[in-house]
């Protein structure tokens, strides 16, 4: 058995754990760290998919706000506005995703990563 290689990426709102990274997905665990969140984007190209493996969390969705719980996926196609945020407690989230990692356009981010157009 081939085993995949582990990477861990801090981030300000908590980590990225990827496990899979090919050329037609990407498979990534992400921990928020409660009171934390992620910027408010959207993907030009990727498209993804998420579940909460553990804790709710307040989802922005297009025009769409409110709690997703435990156990619950949403579908971000691209061109989609999204934010997820640990609102209630630490999260974890399996996201699964096109191969695109560097296509992110942060339109609002409370760490000051928002590029200027």
């Amino acid at each position: 058995m081939k085993r995949a290689p582990i990477k861990v990426v801090k981030k300000p709102w908590g980590r990225e754990i990827w496990y899979a990274l090919h050329s037609s997905y990407v498979g990534k665990i992400l921990v928020i760290e409660k009171g934390k969140r992620l910027s408010r984007q959207y993907h030009k190209v990727k498209h993804e998919t998420i579940y909460a493996l553990k804790g709710d969390f307040h989802l922005e969705l297009g025009r769409w706000k409110g709690r997703q719980r435990q156990g619950s996926a949403a579908v971000i196609p691209p061109g989609t506005v999204h934010r997820f945020e640990a609102r209630y407690s630490r999260v974890t989230l399996l996201e699964v995703s096109t191969p695109q990692l560097q296509d992110v356009v942060r339109l609002s981010d409370d760490y000051g990563r928002v590029k200027k157009r």
